[in-house]
């Protein structure tokens, strides 16, 4: 088994947030949790959105934030959601399923890009007056390494994330000229519930223990023989957020272990 390699410090706010209205998808654990915790912490009011009822609330009561119960596979659901005022948008729902393309159910396929690519879309069309009026606003997509690579058995996330990239670079260049950055995150993986679930579908795909999944599947590219922690990403996630953002935009920005450097 791989030995642990502790990450740096990640805990201390790197920019000063207040006033600001972030709203995170996906918040009620792993990435989307850190990031809630971390741009309240920076301060930020939050607005916690997730399906899990339970788990939204949670997040809210622990930063302070408002919780949202909302299923974001559902076509009309960015409509129901409280985005007055919102400036910072956080795009980090989504969800994995593995198997071969032949075996890939079109009606997950489909899901998978509506939650990764159609509701960041509407969200940005309804955001985006505030944001231009403001002339000030924050787009960052949780995209991953799967939005620059791609790896068998993912056609359903790798297709989203490839397409999160683009939306995130269209609106990197039509948001320029009102002081509107939107950038990617791309994540190697990340210590979350998403990627635990991984280990025992890739174990089956594969046709190994569960156990070998962490060295010989997921982390065989990586150097950096460890799991990122969610904190990491949410702390790139406020800077991207904070002073000397603003000529950040249109870009991607990896936090993989130096998967992509092999």
């Amino acid at each position: 088994m791989t030995a642990e390699v502790p990450a740096n410090d990640v805990e201390a706010p790197v920019a000063d947030l207040s006033g600001h209205r972030a709203l995170v998808t996906g918040a009620a654990s792993g990435i989307g949790r850190a990031c809630a915790e971390a741009f309240a912490a920076a301060g930020a009011e939050v607005v916690v959105v997730d399906r899990d009822a339970d788990g939204a609330r949670a997040v809210a009561d622990a930063v302070g934030g408002e919780p949202v119960v909302a299923d974001l596979a559902e076509r009309d659901v960015v409509a129901e959601l409280p985005l007055d005022g919102v400036d910072v948008v956080i795009n980090n729902a989504g969800f994995q399923h593995v198997a071969p393309v032949p075996e890939f159910e079109p009606a997950v396929f489909g899901s998978m890009l509506r939650v990764m690519v159609e509701t960041p879309f509407a969200l940005a069309r309804a955001v985006l007056p505030v944001m231009q009026r403001r002339r000030w606003g924050r787009f960052v997509h949780i995209s991953s390494v799967h939005g620059l690579r791609a790896s068998a058995f993912k056609a359903g996330y790798v297709t989203a994330k490839h397409a999160l990239e683009g939306l995130s670079k269209v609106l990197a260049v039509e948001g320029a000229p009102r002081g509107i950055t939107s950038n990617t995150i791309c994540p190697g993986y990340v210590r979350t519930p998403l990627v635990q679930r991984q280990l025992a579908d890739q174990a089956r795909t594969h046709g190994i223990p569960e156990e070998q999944v962490l060295d010989d599947v997921l982390l065989a590219r990586t150097p950096v023989k460890r799991l990122v922690e969610p904190a990491e990403v949410a702390r790139l996630a406020v800077f991207l957020c904070g002073p000397g953002s603003a000529s950040m935009s249109g870009s991607s920005y990896e936090i993989s272990g130096g998967w992509t450097a092999t």
